[in-house]
């Protein structure tokens, strides 16, 4: 059938899509010229969207499915789903308030955790089934390196790990399984896309918050989600050039702002040489971390730019497979790429905001040892006082008393779970 004319009839309702875009499917010999539109179909999949200012929390876009008419549950904050690899970076966080660094090697190899009598025994693998040896800490969060994670997830303690789940709000009781710090637990899109924002504003915690005041039918404040008191912006008898005053910073700090930076760097990589390297062409600062889970269950990008924070969440209500290699990187980058571009246009490019006492060492982006500035594989690393480029190997060895170097090259031992 060539001929629309034979398939619809008057008043039915057809979904296109505008010139510009792609086709979901396209054949490889046909080419839609650029002011045609081109048929489209109500998606089965479901997904969310949040943007929000990370130094306020203040939510600044969200949509929570695809048609509030046809479903009005917001997937943004009621679906708890698992977060997959968009978890990893807290497990990193808490190693780097630990005293480990960008360029500690951890040794990415097969791992097999017993979990106790009749129960099978667990063996996490990496996404390509591969292994890759000892890796820096950057490789493996650029690169989502599952093993690498669950060994320092084991070196740290999963009681460490569900401390910074339950200070970042992502969850209040994360219970204490390995598996948790490959983000098996459950947690919601506002939850993760305000925790990632917490990590840009230098580790000081904020609250989402979609009002923010309320005033009575006289003017009088009534409720204001800025509890800051600010006696000096009140100027009785006006204004007469006197200081502008200083709003005192009341953010509880969650985190070391050096670590809380040097995990804004290692995401930035994320997006410069892993998995969401689609996002560079962009041309815009930008980090985040893409997030896949079993079977392709669940898809996620968080990601944000010096003053913005936004989290894209693709899945099924009732979770089943996405597709096959329908990833966090295929199907949530390429929405949040579209988002963050269109949100940037006519505001200044800065970079993202360093805080004092670190220092930056240009190394190698694989290997982490210190190289010339003009060497090919040249990254700019940040380090605390007293770190070095180069690390200690952390090695969690089953069967062998998992002896593990600790991030000051003595000697530590840890149980295996």
């Amino acid at each position: 059938m060539r001929d629309l004319r034979n398939a619809l009839s008057k008043n039915d309702i057809v979904i296109v899509q505008p010139p510009g875009f792609t086709p979901d499917l396209i054949r490889n010999d046909f080419k839609p010229a650029p002011n045609h539109f081109s048929l489209g179909q109500r998606p089965a999949v479901e997904g969310a969207i949040i943007a929000l200012d990370p130094h306020t929390g203040r939510l600044l876009a969200m949509s929570g499915g695809y048609n509030y008419a046809d479903s009005e549950f917001n997937r943004a904050v009621q679906a708890m789903r698992q977060p997959g690899s968009a978890f990893k970076p807290f497990v990193y966080l808490a190693a780097l308030d630990a005293g480990y660094s960008p360029t500690t090697r951890i040794l990415d190899a097969p791992l097999v955790v017993d979990q106790g009598l009749g129960k099978p025994k667990w063996k996490p693998a990496n996404y390509t089934k591969r292994f890759y040896g000892p890796s820096i800490m950057r490789v493996g969060i650029e690169k989502s390196r599952n093993l690498m994670t669950a060994r320092l997830a084991m070196t740290l303690g999963m009681e460490r790990v569900q401390d910074y789940a339950k200070r970042f709000g992502l969850n209040e009781d994360l219970p204490p399984l390995l598996s948790m710090s490959l983000g098996a637990g459950e947690t919601t899109l506002l939850r993760l896309t305000a925790a990632y924002g917490m990590l840009v504003n230098g580790g000081r915690k904020i609250t989402p918050s979609l009002i923010d005041r309320i005033q009575d039918r006289k003017g009088k404040t009534i409720f204001r989600h800025d509890k800051r008191v600010c006696k000096a912006c009140v100027a009785p008898r006006g204004w007469s050039s006197q200081p502008i005053p200083k709003l005192p910073d009341s953010r509880e700090q969650l985190t070391d702002p050096a670590s809380a930076f040097q995990m804004v760097s290692m995401l930035e990589g994320v997006v410069k040489r892993g998995t969401g390297k689609s996002i560079e062409k962009l041309g815009l600062v930008v980090a985040g971390k893409t997030g896949t889970t079993n079977d392709n269950t669940n898809g996620w990008f968080i990601g944000f730019t010096p003053d913005l924070a936004i989290g894209v969440f693709i899945g099924y209500d009732r979770p089943r497979p996405l597709g096959k290699r329908e990833t966090g990187s295929t199907v949530a980058v390429p929405i949040f790429g579209d988002f963050l571009m269109r949100s940037q246009i006519d505001k200044p490019n800065i970079p993202f905001r360093r805080p004092n006492d670190i220092h930056v060492i240009p190394v190698h982006a694989e290997t982490g040892e210190r190289v010339l500035p003009k060497d090919k594989a040249a990254i700019l690393e940040i380090f605390k006082p007293g770190q070095r480029p180069g690390g200690a190997l952390i090695d969690v060895a089953p069967g062998l008393g998992n002896k593990t170097m600790a991030p000051n090259g003595g000697l530590a031992t840890q149980g295996l779970y």
